[in-house]
């Protein structure tokens, strides 16, 4: 085989030897931001792609983004495509639908006929024989053109008035989905619209779960105060608390400030400061179940002696890291197993009935005074002077 001589010659070492160096030299130098800058400008006209495929390979549903935020006075438009192998459709219809749902049992009760899955809201359309025609978005064309040909649009507005994705954390034996508020785009193929009597089998659908969230508001409102005055058996005087708040709403993972200030004119000690977070969860869908968890509990030994005052700022951060075991707790919900964090709090439209939210998260601050009792009553004169604060939890708007 004949090789060419121009692989070896002199100006083709150079370059393979000092010009490769050089190059590799000045690439070396870039520091992080610079190499990240670069990547972003070349990646700039990229966009990520959710898709699924039937296990009948006849259906692949393209999404363009699985998270739609809910901004209060509207949501974001669901939009995707479904490319279609017709080959064995048949006389079959192809369909695609967004449910919303709230799922209270485990799925293994399903098989013997106990439905622990209720459908909140559902709307789908028929797109073969082409019959939903919306109107073509950017994020259409960015779809059609990776799906190629025989694909098909559409598109999904979600109600303002219904809840967020929120899933309630499994314990350590639960197996299957999590009880919770999912949302779920499916195509299948069948031969009717709507038709209880008709089977759809598995291979014949393919879906994706999307999630509905919240972010914080722009505008944050003035933090929450509350006192309290408390008189003791066996004191002529009481303790006096007052606690605040610089906001009323904080993001997740943010350290919260709370100032505090004791006026001690009792007789007995403040031993410590207890300060704990609770998350209530109200399930208002199929029976008014209201249950609390405390999120956080954290003690502060600070000592108020008799007659003396205390003021200082404590901060305390709820993470869902230290409530990995508590079942039941409300998170944000996940997509498949990727990491999530504690439910953000729900935030209400003035017009919108609690009923059809399905569940709702709210969270408060409580902090506990320990007094110690004195005299010759000891422990039967102790108590405890405390204060509740509400919170906002919630996640910042990410920049466009």
């Amino acid at each position: 085989m004949a090789v060419s001589a121009s692989l070896f010659s002199p100006a083709r070492q150079v370059c393979s030897g000092t010009w490769c160096r050089e190059r590799a030299a000045a690439a070396m130098a870039r520091t992080p931001l610079e190499i990240f800058q670069k990547w972003q400008k070349t990646t700039s006209f990229l966009h990520r792609v959710f898709k699924k495929t039937s296990g009948n390979g006849g259906l692949t549903l393209f999404l363009g983004k699985r998270e739609h935020v809910d901004h209060i006075g509207k949501v974001d438009q669901v939009d995707g495509v479904v490319k279609l192998d017709t080959t064995d459709f048949g006389d079959r219809k192809v369909f695609v639908q967004l449910v919303c749902a709230f799922r209270y049992g485990s799925e293994d009760l399903d098989v013997i006929g106990l439905c622990f899955r209720k459908d909140i809201w559902i709307q789908q359309y028929q797109i073969y024989p082409e019959s939903h025609k919306p109107t073509l978005t950017a994020m259409h064309e960015t779809l059609l053109k990776k799906a190629g040909d025989n694909a098909y649009p559409f598109s999904f507005e979600i109600p303002t008035n219904l809840p967020c994705s929120v899933s309630l954390q499994p314990g350590p034996d639960d197996k299957g989905k999590a009880c919770g508020v999912d949302f779920e785009v499916k195509t299948y193929l069948a031969m009717e619209k709507n038709n209880p009597d008709e089977k759809i089998d598995k291979k014949d659908t393919a879906r994706l779960i999307i999630r509905k969230i919240q972010y914080a508001p722009a505008e944050v409102g003035a933090g929450p105060k509350a006192e309290i005055c408390k008189s003791f058996m066996m004191s002529d005087k009481p303790v006096h608390l007052e606690a605040s708040m610089e906001k009323d709403l904080y993001f997740h993972g943010e350290s919260i400030p709370i100032k505090i200030k004791i006026n001690n004119e009792s007789n007995k000690t403040v031993k410590k400061i207890k300060i704990t977070v609770d998350q209530t969860t109200d399930i208002v869908l199929y029976s008014a179940d209201k249950y609390t968890k405390t999120v956080l509990c954290k003690e502060f030994g600070e000592t108020v002696e008799a007659s003396s005052t205390y003021e200082n700022t404590l901060n305390i951060i709820p993470l869902l890291n230290e409530n990995k075991e508590k079942r039941g707790l409300a998170l944000d919900g996940r997509l498949k197993e990727e990491d999530t964090n504690l439910a953000s709090t729900t935030m209400l439209k003035k017009s919108v009935e609690k009923e059809i939210l399905g569940i709702l998260v709210s969270y408060n601050i409580k902090i506990n005074l320990m007094v110690a009792g004195g005299g010759l009553l000891g422990g039967l004169t102790a108590s405890d002077v405390s204060v509740e604060l509400p919170l906002l939890l919630m996640h910042p708007k990410p920049e466009e």
